[in-house]
C-alpha cells in the first residue's frame, strides 16, 4: 500500500493550476451514454475515479479515443448490453460511487440498467433513496434479482412528470436529468440540485439536443426529445482542488498564486476562508494567497462563535469542511464545523489531536476548534487517509507540521487529486510517495 512521506515546515511559492473538476466529469462521463454520436470532453483530470470510470466505459463497448493531454473522446455506439448486466461489471459499479450515474444515463436511452452499491469513501451512509424516487416517478421499474444480489431496473417508455426531490441531492438529480432527457413528455424537478458541475451537464445536454430550462435554479424542466447527438465540452476547474490549495498556503505561510479558477463559479467558498481571517485576492480569473503570519476567525455579529457548515449550492460545499477545520487548528479564534450531511466525516480529527490541535468532537457531525495562533505548531505523526477529502485535510497538517509525518492509504487522495505530490514539490514542498 502506497504512503506519502511529508517533511513539514517547507514554505511554498509559486503558481499552480486546479484540474479539472472530478464531481463534474463524472456526471459528463456517464452522459456520453445517451448518443451514439462522439463526444469530446476536454481538460478531463488523470486521477483514480475518473481512469476507473473511463475503463468500465470502455469495457461496455464504448470507443475511447485520447485526443491531447487532457482532452478524450467517447462514442457509445455499440454497447455491450450483455457485458452491462454482468457480474464482472457490478464488482466493478461497486468500487467505484460515480458509477450510480450510469443508471440515468442507460436507462434513458437503452430502456434498461443494473445497480448494485457503489464504492467510494467510507464517510457513512449516503442514501440513494432520491435517485430511485425519481427514476420511479418516471416510470421505472426496480427489480431485485437475488442470482446477481443487484436490482435490475427497466422501463418500456419512461414518461415525463412532476417530481418534488426529498434533497436536493446532486448525484440525484444528475441521474433523473439523464433519465428524463429523452423521455416521453415534460419533466419538472422541483429541489433540484444547481451546483456548477449539475449546470455543466445541462448545458452539455442542451447542446446535445436536450431541451432543459431553469438552469442554475432548483426548479429544472426538461422537455424529452427523440434523440441526442455529439458536442464538445470542457470540465471546469476543481473548486475543492482551488480550496484545498488556499488552505494549504495559509498553513504553511507561503505566497502562491492559483491560476485560472473560474471564480465566478466558486460561490461562496472565498468568503469561507475570508471569514477564517485568510487574506486572498481575485485577480482576473485567478486568486493571489499572499504570505500570512496570522489570521483571525471572526465571530458572528452578537459575539457568538463563527459556526462553519455545509448547504446545497449556493451554499458551503461539504468537500471543502476537512480542510477548512485543519486550517483552523492555526487560527487566532474558535470555529465551529457543522458537517450536516455525512455522519463520519468528521472522525479524522482524532489524528490531528494526535498532532497537537485543539478539537472538541461534540458528535458526529459537529466539531470546535480553538486555533493555536501559531504559539503551538502541530508535530509530525503517522497516519491513514479515510476518505479523499480528509486525505487532503491530514497532507495540508503535516505540511505545517515540525517534523516527518507519514500517511497511508493514500489511493484515497490518489481518487480525487492528479499527481499532488509532484505539483506541490514543485512549489517547494518536501513529500516523497513510498510503494
Amino acid at each position: 500500500m502506497a504512503a506519502f512521506v511529508i517533511e513539514g515546515g517547507h514554505r511554498l511559492h509559486g503558481d499552480i493550476t486546479p484540474q479539472g473538476a472530478k464531481n463534474e466529469v463524472l456526471q459528463i462521463l456517464c452522459a456520453t451514454l445517451l448518443t451514439e454520436e462522439k463526444v469530446t470532453i476536454h481538460n478531463v483530470p488523470n486521477i483514480l475515479d475518473v481512469n476507473n470510470l473511463i475503463q468500465l466505459l470502455r469495457d461496455m463497448g464504448v470507443k475511447v479515443a485520447k485526443e491531447g493531454p487532457s482532452s478524450y473522446s467517447f462514442q457509445a455506439d455499440d454497447i455491450d448490453m450483455d457485458f452491462a448486466g454482468s457480474d464482472a461489471f457490478l464488482k466493478k459499479c461497486a468500487k467505484l460511487r460515480g458509477s450510480v450515474m450510469l443508471i440515468g444515463s442507460m436507462l434513458g436511452r437503452f430502456g434498461r440498467a443494473v445497480y448494485s452499491k457503489p464504492g467510494g469513501d467510507q464517510i457513512g451512509r449516503r442514501r440513494l433513496d432520491t435517485h430511485f424516487f425519481g427514476i420511479q416517478k418516471l416510470g421505472a421499474k426496480f427489480v431485485y434479482d437475488s442470482e446477481l444480489k443487484a436490482y435490475v431496473i427497466t422501463a418500456e417508455e419512461l414518461k415525463g412528470t412532476y417530481m418534488l426531490l426529498d434533497e436536493a441531492s446532486v448525484t440525484g438529480t444528475a441521474n433523473i436529468i439523464m433519465a428524463s432527457v429523452m423521455a416521453h413528455g415534460t419533466t419538472t424537478i422541483y429541489n433540484a440540485a444547481c451546483e456548477p458541475y449539475l449546470q455543466q451537464l445541462c448545458k452539455m445536454l442542451n447542446r446535445m439536443g436536450a431541451r432543459i430550462s431553469g438552469i442554475a435554479s432548483n426548479l429544472l424542466t426538461i422537455e424529452g426529445v427523440e434523440s441526442l447527438h455529439g458536442c464538445e465540452h470542457t470540465i471546469l476547474p476543481d473548486m475543492i482542488e482551488v480550496g484545498s490549495f488556499i488552505g494549504m498556503a495559509a498553513m504553511t505561510q507561503s505566497e502562491i498564486t492559483i491560476k485560472n479558477v473560474s471564480y465566478d463559479n466558486l460561490g461562496i467558498i472565498p468568503e469561507s476562508f475570508r471569514r477564517l481571517g485568510i487574506n486572498l485576492e481575485q485577480r482576473g480569473d485567478d486568486i493571489f494567497v499572499p504570505e500570512q503570519e496570522h489570521y483571525v476567525i471572526e465571530s458572528f455579529m452578537d459575539g457568538s462563535i463563527l459556526t462553519l457548515a455545509d448547504a446545497p449550492w449556493p451554499g458551503l460545499t461539504p468537500d471543502l469542511l476537512s480542510v477548512l477545520l485543519v486550517v483552523a487548528t492555526q487560527a487566532q479564534g474558535s470555529v465551529l464545523i457543522h458537517q450536516k450531511m455525512f455522519e463520519s466525516r468528521l472522525f479524522f480529527v482524532d489524528k490531528l489531536i494526535d498532532m497537537g490541535a485543539q478539537i472538541i468532537l461534540c458528535d458526529p457531525h459537529r466539531a470546535v476548534v480553538i486555533g493555536h495562533d501559531r504559539k503551538f505548531r502541530l508535530h509530525g505523526g503517522n497516519m491513514a487517509s479515510p476518505d479523499i477529502r480528509a486525505g487532503i485535510a491530514l497532507l495540508i497538517a503535516a505540511m505545517s507540521a515540525d517534523g516527518i509525518s507519514r500517511i497511508s492509504n493514500i489511493e484515497q487522495i490518489d481518487r480525487g487529486y492528479q499527481n499532488i505530490e509532484q505539483r506541490l514539490n514543485d512549489l517547494g514542498a518536501g513529500i516523497t510517495r513510498i510503494a
